[in-house]
């Protein structure tokens, strides 16, 4: 590390404002941070010191998304063998789904970071690190089969569209993880829904066995089928799906470091589940339909609902910023994921719609939290008086 430090020591000076390259100062310092400490510091008087910046907590979010990673990675190459009727072995499966699955993580990030080094350099600004998340959070919320060409279109239109046209980190309003999925979804439909997107080589009837159809259990319910998957096998995660929303354990171990770094928040994520498990109950008691029958616990289990409510609601740019505000938000997007899941049996995935609905009213909701709290404080102000 000393020789790294020692070049670019060398280099910093070209660089620097007066330097032949200051043009690149911004995408010089992304690289340095990268590796070491920035050794800056305050020039003006600040109100807050702590050790937990912007690159540490999305570190710890990137780290908090590794089991579902490594859980999808395998997956992949479980249902791949799976469909063909394999006796695999387990590195077998693992070697597959990496050969499917990074590269997928390479390009999101490949493309990402180069569309948010090329805005910096254009703007003069530092380098945010908030792709880092979303980066991992794109790959994951796909298929596996989609194209490459695809996820960089995706990702491009996620980091320009869904984030630098309002300012950057911090400034957006929606999900830029989600800005990707639902373009893809509108953009191209057929490389996002139906049966055949969810296992590795599927498209391409790669030998598959006969009767394998490789539906997921939302699309077996919203096609009028009772789900094959047993509530067990959707908590594990050994079903077809996007690469990490399967496995709901893998999902609430990262969601359990997210709580213990103090990085997500515990009261949204338990929010969305109660939202969903009441909306679930309510449809058990309806039963018009076969999703209306699936168990409500089932439903949290399913689709991308646990991944959204983990990862996805707890985003601290779109999401809700009061306490109260957080219970509320949160409820409401497990509330509309699973009636959107009931009522339009073509989009049985709900969770992607409410919760850039609920990215939309996030502000609105804070606001009259606040104006809530101003109103009971001037009431008991006047009481006192």
């Amino acid at each position: 590390m000393k020789a790294l430090r020692n070049l670019l020591d060398n280099i910093k000076p070209h660089v620097q404002k007066g330097g032949k390259f200051e043009k690149f100062h911004s995408t010089f310092d992304a690289l340095e941070t990268l590796f070491f400490v920035p050794n800056t510091t305050n020039k003006n008087g600040v109100h807050v010191r702590d050790a937990v910046d912007l690159k540490r907590t999305m570190a710890l979010v990137v780290k908090s998304l590794i089991p579902a990673l490594l859980f999808g990675i395998w997956n992949v190459g479980y249902q791949h063998f799976l469909a063909l009727g394999v006796d695999a072995t387990f590195w077998m499966e693992v070697g597959h789904g990496a050969l499917k699955v990074l590269p997928i993580v390479v390009v999101s990030y490949g493309v990402g970071l180069g569309v948010e080094f090329m805005f910096a350099q254009i703007r003069g600004h530092e380098v945010q690190e908030g792709f880092l998340v979303s980066g991992m959070l794109i790959p994951l919320v796909l298929p596996v089969d989609v194209p490459l060409w695809m996820v960089a279109v995706a990702t491009i239109f996620s980091v320009v569209i869904g984030k630098e046209v309002f300012g950057g980190t911090g400034m957006n309003i929606w999900n830029p993880a989600l800005i990707a999925r639902a373009f893809l979804f509108f953009a191209y439909p057929s490389k996002m829904s139906g049966d055949k997107v969810w296992i590795s080589g599927l498209t391409k009837g790669e030998g598959v066995v006969d009767g394998f159809s490789g539906a997921t259990a939302l699309g077996e319910a919203a096609s009028g089928n009772v789900p094959s998957a047993s509530i067990m096998e959707s908590f594990i995660g050994t079903i077809p799906g996007s690469i990490g929303e399967t496995s709901t354990l893998a999902i609430l171990i990262g969601a359990f470091i997210l709580i213990y770094t103090g990085v997500g928040s515990w009261k949204v994520m338990v929010s969305v589940f109660a939202g969903g498990y009441l909306m679930g109950l309510i449809f058990n008691l309806w039963g018009a339909n076969p999703l209306m029958e699936v168990d409500a616990i089932h439903h949290l289990f399913l689709g991308g609902f646990a991944f959204g409510a983990v990862f996805m609601a707890t985003d601290p740019v779109s999401a809700t910023r009061t306490e109260k505000g957080k219970w509320i938000y949160g409820f409401l997007i497990g509330f509309l994921a699973i009636m959107v899941r009931v009522f339009n049996p073509a989009y049985p995935e709900g969770v992607m719609l409410a919760i850039l609905l609920m990215n939309t009213f996030a502000p609105l909701i804070d606001h009259y939290v606040v104006q809530g709290n101003i109103k009971r404080r001037l009431k008991r102000a006047k009481v006192a008086a």
